[in-house]
């Protein structure tokens, strides 16, 4: 089998791997996170009570405003947080929410990135490269 490696457009944050958690749902820090309990809490995710906590978060785009910048630090400072956000595409609250809690993040693969990466698959998070590799 060969190598999987996706590509994206641009990345932040440091190398980091771990287990995915995948759906092709959009994401907020504000409106779909129980940041208490680490799981998704809008009944309407597909990821519905799934934990998050130290997951490689790979979901569509970004949704929200400016809360998020200060959400996802106050997560990562818990040690409730992902370990990293994969989406297909950002925005720039998003980008300086991933910045400003140290969370690495890339966006915008040459594919969709939620078809071709499946829950519970180890995956290889490289933001300078702005690659996604499947291990």
């Amino acid at each position: 089998m060969s190598e999987r490696i996706y590509q994206g457009m641009a990345g932040i944050g440091d190398l980091v791997e771990g287990e995915a958690l995948v759906a092709f749902d959009n994401f907020s820090a504000r409106y779909d996170l129980d940041r208490i309990k680490g799981t998704f809490s809008r009944p309407d995710h597909k990821l519905f009570g799934e934990s998050y906590v130290g997951k490689i978060l790979i979901l569509n785009i970004a949704k929200g405003g400016v809360a998020t910048a200060w959400m996802l630090r106050e997560m990562v400072d818990r040690d409730m947080g992902p370990k990293a956000l994969i989406l297909n595409a950002a925005n720039p609250i998003m980008a300086q929410g991933a910045a400003f809690a140290n969370l690495p993040l890339i966006d915008r693969f040459d594919v969709d990135i939620t078809s071709v990466i499946k829950s519970g698959e180890r995956v290889a998070v490289d933001p300078a490269k702005a690659s996604l590799k499947v291990l």
